[in-house]
C-alpha cells in the first residue's frame, strides 16, 4: 500500500466516521475516533453487503457511503449495548 492509498483510506474513514457521528446522535469521537469508526464501519459493511447481495459500485463516493452505512450500524450497536 502506497502513501497515496493510505491517505485516501484515512480520509474515507474520517469522512465516514464524521457522517455516522452526525447521523447517530450523541456520538462524537474526535478525528482519530472518527477514522477508527469509519474504518471499522467499512469492514462491517464489507461483510454485510455481499451477504445480502448489495453492491454500491466503486469509486471514492461509493466507498464513503459504504463506510458510513457500516459505521452507522456500528454506532447503533454500541448505543444498544450501552443501554443494556
Amino acid at each position: 500500500m502506497g502513501i497515496e492509498s493510505l491517505i485516501v483510506f484515512l480520509l474515507v474513514g474520517a469522512i465516514a466516521g464524521f457522517l455516522a457521528g452526525k447521523l447517530v446522535s450523541g456520538f462524537g469521537f474526535g478525528l482519530v475516533g472518527n477514522i477508527v469508526v469509519g474504518v471499522i464501519g467499512a469492514f462491517i459493511a464489507g461483510f454485510i453487503f455481499p451477504a445480502v447481495g448489495l453492491s454500491l459500485g466503486s469509486g471514492f463516493l461509493a466507498a464513503i457511503i459504504h463506510s458510513t452505512i457500516g459505521a452507522v450500524i456500528l454506532l447503533f450497536v454500541i448505543k444498544l449495548v450501552k443501554r443494556a
